[in-house]
């Protein structure tokens, strides 16, 4: 029997991630319009497909804009299906499904500026280039504490009342 204060193994706990795609690539809207779902695929960075690797089914991941017009946290989307051979060159692709749009976007100088996510060892500011990266659980609540939260969450804003966007 299992201790009420016994922490879930490292298999059983949700992790948390940002996954960057080009607005002209994919974007937050092509996502929306898709369905809710789609392949993410086309990551060649070996630090990143390794990243991919450790997603596991439910894992939250930012949805992340970047590009020199656009680098800001704009949705969260949840890994539907884990890691797999996306048959491309050795590639790996993992399936994501949209869990909602943030309340309010975060834009990554708002990100770099605040006082806790500076202090912290976000991997955002440690690896820039990488489309994958690991988000800690304390950075997650920080981002989506800056954003409002994000349609879905659970919390219900006033302006969410009735519009029938927390229904995931």
């Amino acid at each position: 029997m299992k201790n009420k204060n016994e922490k879930p193994s490292k298999q059983q706990q949700k992790q948390y991630w940002l996954l960057k795609t080009e607005v002209g690539e994919w974007s937050w809207d092509d996502q929306t319009s898709n369905g809710g779902k789609s392949k993410w695929d086309g990551v060649k960075n070996k630090q990143a497909q390794k990243y991919l690797k450790s997603m596991k089914m439910g894992d939250l991941c930012f949805f992340y804009h970047s590009g020199a017009k656009a680098r800001r946290v704009v949705g969260v989307v949840k890994v539907v299906n884990e890691c797999y051979d996306d048959g491309d060159d050795g590639g790996v692709a993992v399936d994501v499904a949209e869990v909602g749009e943030m309340r309010r976007v975060v834009e990554l100088a708002e990100i770099k500026g605040d006082h806790r996510l500076k202090a912290s060892d976000f991997a955002l500011f440690r690896q820039p280039r990488l489309s994958v990266v690991p988000v800690a659980e304390e950075i997650w609540e920080r981002v989506c504490e800056l954003a409002g939260g994000y349609q879905g969450d659970g919390h219900v804003c006033e302006e969410d009342e009735g519009s029938g966007k927390d229904d995931v």
